[in-house]
């Protein structure tokens, strides 16, 4: 993507945190690259370069600012450029594909060649798939030097280096010392300051506005009994990475535009893919400015843009976990929906094995994997019987490869792999599309809540081919305009 000078060096004199991590400022006399919010004092503008993503500035030759700490920015969102597929293999690399399958294996699972790829990549991104994942790699690994007490060989491994010599060998190219060094140097973090031995603290920012309270009161509606609980200002949940389990937390510090993730200490060697699915969660990548002035424009759109500012998408811990969940969901209401949930969950989950931890939020349960899922006898749920065979032949058709709930097929694809299998029609899909794999333009415009919010705008009765049309000039960021319409027909029967 092409920045313009000019636009970037007032944000960089700005010093507006709505910028973070949509460019990096590089210092031809100093040979390091910052955030726009860095607290330096501002160079000539005939000094500096301007990069979209961290892995240009990198791939330029520059280094990062030990004092602003690029790496703890709010990340660049994935819809960078204009190329979707590259916006599908950014996701891909975020979940960590290229640590197991190479630039070989991204390529194959977006159905282009290598070459292709790496082509769009430095049209669009300024570096290569490669630069990439290793700026995430180092990126992830230095704000563990500075946010964690974690050894060395724990943070190599946690952030998907294959062994501590590409480690060591990394950080001395980057920033011309070890790892180690780094940490003597570096002042610890309040986080690391107050971790013990059997957690970790890490803090995962985002760009402001963040409508926080709208997420969770989302997620609060929706909790499973047994193994989510959400307060005024958390988010707690049961989780299994692996042979590990326990409770994440997610604790949100809105003063200070970063949400602080606590885990058990058995999830360290994991780390790396605990905290995407939680930047999953919270669409923490989202650039709510970028977002709001599209959404802002249409007429029944602008009142609740302005009264709901820095609004996001509820992402999933789990593609299948949310997938059977939007099963549960068809044609009852929320709350049945959560009801019915609780019971599955209570009937075929996993039991968590520290009740001590437990306890206290009632979270005791972990969701049912495929494979229960697959052969379970759903009787005496309440489902219906074609709900319960949805929901089996969903968790087959995953177990046997037969449907990939992950990120790198194209709306329409993944809509429709979806919709070939019995018992999901447009609305679930569509919402699957929407929370579990990231689809900023997924509309389930067949929702009764839906229509209900655009007749309740409009005045009048709303069809489903008519809010299609109506929200053709929200593209791609119908899914934001869906969260829209459900807060405003909350408000509106309150």
């Amino acid at each position: 993507m092409k920045l313009e000078h000019n636009w970037c060096y007032t944000a960089l004199k700005s010093r507006d945190v709505r910028f973070d991590g949509r460019f990096f400022t590089a210092v031809l006399t100093t040979g390091v690259y910052c955030r726009p919010i860095c607290p330096a004092i501002t160079p000539k503008t005939e000094n500096v370069r301007f990069y979209s993503t961290a892995a240009a500035a990198e791939g330029a030759g520059f280094r990062p600012c030990l004092r602003c700490r690029p790496e703890s920015s709010p990340g660049t969102p994935e819809w960078l450029g204009s190329s979707s597929i590259v916006s599908r293999a950014l996701r891909l690399i975020s979940e960590g594909i290229m640590d197991d399958c190479g630039v070989d294996g991204l390529a194959a699972r977006l159905h282009v060649g290598r070459r292709h790829l790496r082509r769009l990549f430095v049209e669009h991104i300024g570096a290569s798939p490669m630069a990439v994942a290793q700026n995430r790699r180092i990126a992830f690994a230095k704000k563990l030097i500075d946010e964690t007490k974690l050894s060395m060989t724990e943070i190599a491994f946690s952030s998907g280096f294959g062994s501590i010599r590409r480690f060591n060998d990394a950080f001395r190219k980057m920033y011309g010392r070890s790892p180690t060094s780094l940490r003597r140097t570096t002042p610890m973090q309040a986080a690391a300051q107050g971790q013990t031995e059997t957690s970790l603290n890490l803090k995962l920012f985002y760009r402001p506005p963040y409508d926080h309270r709208s997420i969770l009161n989302f997620l609060k509606t929706r909790a499973v009994p047994g193994m989510e609980s959400v307060s005024e200002n958390s988010y707690r949940r049961s989780i299994k990475v692996g042979s590990a389990s326990g409770i994440l937390e997610v604790l949100f510090v809105p003063e200070k535009n970063f949400l602080r993730l606590t885990i058990p200490g058995e999830f360290s060697r994991s780390l790396i893919h605990v905290v995407e699915k939680v930047r999953r969660i919270f669409d923490l990548r989202a650039d709510p400015a970028t977002i709001g002035a599209i959404l802002a424009k249409d007429s029944f759109l602008t009142k609740f843009v302005k009264e709901s500012p820095g609004l996001r998408v509820p992402g999933a811990w789990d593609e299948f976990e949310i997938s059977i969940r939007a099963i549960l969901g068809q044609q009852v209401s929320v709350k049945a929906a959560r009801t019915l949930c609780g019971r599955l969950v209570s009937r075929l989950g996993e039991p968590l094995n520290n009740d001590e931890t437990s306890g206290a939020s009632g979270i005791r349960y972990l969701f049912p994997t495929p494979e229960i899922l697959a052969e379970a006898d759903l009787t005496g749920l309440g489902l219906v019987r074609a709900r319960a065979a949805a929901i089996n032949r969903l968790a087959s058709a995953v177990c046997e490869g037969e449907l990939s709930l992950k990120t790198a097929s194209a709306l329409e694809e993944a809509t429709e792999s979806l919709c070939a299998l019995s018992g999901i029609g447009s609305w679930t899909s569509q919402y699957i599309a929407m929370r579990a794999m990231g689809e900023t333009d997924a509309f389930p415009s067949g929702d009764l809540g839906l229509l209900q919010a655009a007749e309740k705008i409009s005045g009048t009765a709303v069809t489903e081919k008519q809010l299609e049309k109506w929200s053709e000039p929200w593209r791609p960021w119908r899914a934001y305009a869906a969260m829209y319409l459900w807060n405003s027909l909350a408000s509106q029967n309150k």
